[in-house]
Formats: structure tokens, C-alpha cells, sequence
């Protein structure tokens, strides 16, 4: 059973949701990336996504586009990304990790070599933006080859005839977005929550994670009570940008501020569906 399984798998015994934060790779830089990775599962986090800083991130808000400028400026690299993972797993061999982001940089890298890189640092599963299923085998291969769950993007736009054929060679869990358009810029109604995750459930046993939009405590609570698990990215970034210095270097009020905002999310996610 892989990592993300056997979380979710735990979690559904406990009788509860999942909180999964998101950080960008190398934002502001390696030293203060890597103390929020390691930081995240004491804070709470139950799996965590990691952004690959990529320089045309299409489905990202500018608040996650300046993030990965932010890395890419400091030096950040898909092959330092899975670097910074390994240097994770060292003390960590339980949290699930995703790598969210583009093909591009998978292609440059080269598909297999990656996948097997991936997996030797202990990478658990990929979610690529912008590779549809008519297009991913490329992908999809390898990676199951190497035993990395490959996440499908599911949007509110996604209808019932395509729902199968996005749902085909999925593993892990699936990503609902919530909104229609890019992160970080409103949040969906809980009703149309309710009724989207309602009808994945239709097609498929796999968790539901709810991302895009979710910015609080209160939002990530509502959302387990929908679906399986909470992703919370901008509201952390923005966090984490009203914590540089006016040259854009990590204070030492960083890590701190980010990782008490994760464990008030977290709070939350483990209250949710009590009583």
C-alpha cells in the first residue's frame, strides 16, 4: 500500500479528514523551504504538496506566480525540489508527499528519468497541471512503473461523460478544484461543494481533496465535512511573503507564523466532524 493509501486509509478509521498544505519548493530559499517541510507534519499536516517552481505556471494566482519567481530567482530546480524530499525523508518515512506543477520541466528532466528519481526520494504521487489524459501516458507509465500515484485534476466543468476518462489510470486521490480559474482568487460555495464531490463519488471509491479557495480554518472544516481532505496554498504563501524582509529574505518570524497557521488549520480539520 502506498504512503497516500495507507494515510487515508488511517484517517478514514480515526474518522476524519486530511489536511494538506502546499509550499513552493525553494521560496524564499532552500534553508527556509526545507524548515517549513520539516515542520509541517508536528504542525498538523497530514499529507503536503509540494510546488515545483515553473516559469509559466498557468493555472496559478499571482500570489503562487510570485512564490515561484521567488524560488526560481533563488536557484530553485525541479532536480533541487527532489533534493529538498529527500532531505525530508531522512527523519520522515510516513507523510505523504505530492509534487504539484507543470510538464515542462518533467519533459526537460526526461519522463523516466524522473519518475525514478522521484521515487528513490521518496515522492509519493504527481499532480500535473497541464497534462490531460489523452496526453499523459508519456507519463502515466512510468510512473505507475515506479510506483507513483498519478492525481487527476477534477474541475467543476468536468461533466459526467468526461468524469470516466479522467478517472482512468488515477491513484491516490482525486484534486477537485474547486472554482473555475486560477488559485488563490475566491472560494466556492458549500452547496456546490456538496453537490460536485456528490457527484464524483458517483464514479469512484478514491478520496476527494477540495483545493483552490480555501484560505481558513473555517473553510478547510467545512471542507472535510464534504469531501476527504482540505488543500490550503495561498492563504500560506501570503503568509509566508508578509514575512520577508523588504528584500525579499526569510525574517525569523517565518517559519513560525506559517507553522502556527497550519496547526490553527489543523485544529480546525480535526474538529470537523466531531459529534
Amino acid at each position: 500500500m502506498s504512503r497516500i493509501a495507507a494515510r487515508f486509509a488511517a484517517l478514514r478509521a480515526e474518522g476524519r479528514g486530511a489536511l494538506i498544505p502546499f509550499i513552493e519548493a525553494g521560496d524564499p530559499d532552500a534553508d527556509t523551504s526545507l524548515a517549513l517541510l520539516r515542520g509541517l507534519p508536528a504542525a498538523g499536516a497530514d499529507l503536503i504538496e509540494i510546488g515545483v517552481p515553473f516559469t509559466d505556471p498557468m493555472a496559478d494566482g499571482p500570489t503562487i506566480q510570485r512564490s515561484g519567481q521567488r524560488a526560481l530567482k533563488a536557484g530553485a530546480t525541479l532536480g533541487r525540489t527532489l533534493g529538498m524530499v529527500r532531505a525530508f525523508r531522512e527523519p520522515d518515512d510516513a507523510t505523504p508527499i505530492v509534487l504539484m506543477g507543470y510538464f515542462n520541466p518533467i519533459l526537460s528532466y526526461g519522463v523516466e528519468r524522473f519518475c525514478a528519481d522521484a521515487a528513490a526520494s521518496g515522492v509519493d504521487g504527481l499532480i500535473v497541471v497541464d497534462l490531460p489524459p489523452e496526453e499523459a501516458e508519456e507519463l502515466a507509465a512510468p510512473a505507475r512503473a515506479n510506483g507513483l500515484d498519478l492525481i487527476r485534476l477534477i474541475a467543476p466543468t468536468t461533466d459526467d461523460s468526461r468524469l470516466p476518462r479522467v478517472l482512468e489510470g488515477t491513484s491516490g486521490f482525486l484534486y477537485h478544484v474547486a472554482i473555475t480559474g486560477i488559485t488563490g482568487t475566491r472560494s466556492a460555495t458549500a452547496a456546490d461543494l456538496a453537490a460536485n464531490v456528490a457527484r464524483i463519488r458517483r464514479f469512484t471509491a478514491l478520496p476527494v481533496a477540495i483545493g483552490f479557495g480555501i484560505k481558513t480554518p473555517a473553510q478547510a472544516a467545512e471542507a472535510v465535512r464534504i469531501a476527504d481532505a482540505a488543500v490550503v496554498a495561498s492563504s500560506l504563501i501570503e503568509t509566508l511573503a508578509a514575512h520577508l524582509d523588504p528584500e525579499g529574505r526569510a525574517t525569523p518570524g517565518l517559519v513560525p507564523a506559517v507553522l502556527g497557521q497550519v496547526s490553527a488549520l489543523a485544529e480546525a480539520v480535526r474538529a470537523a466532524r466531531r459529534g
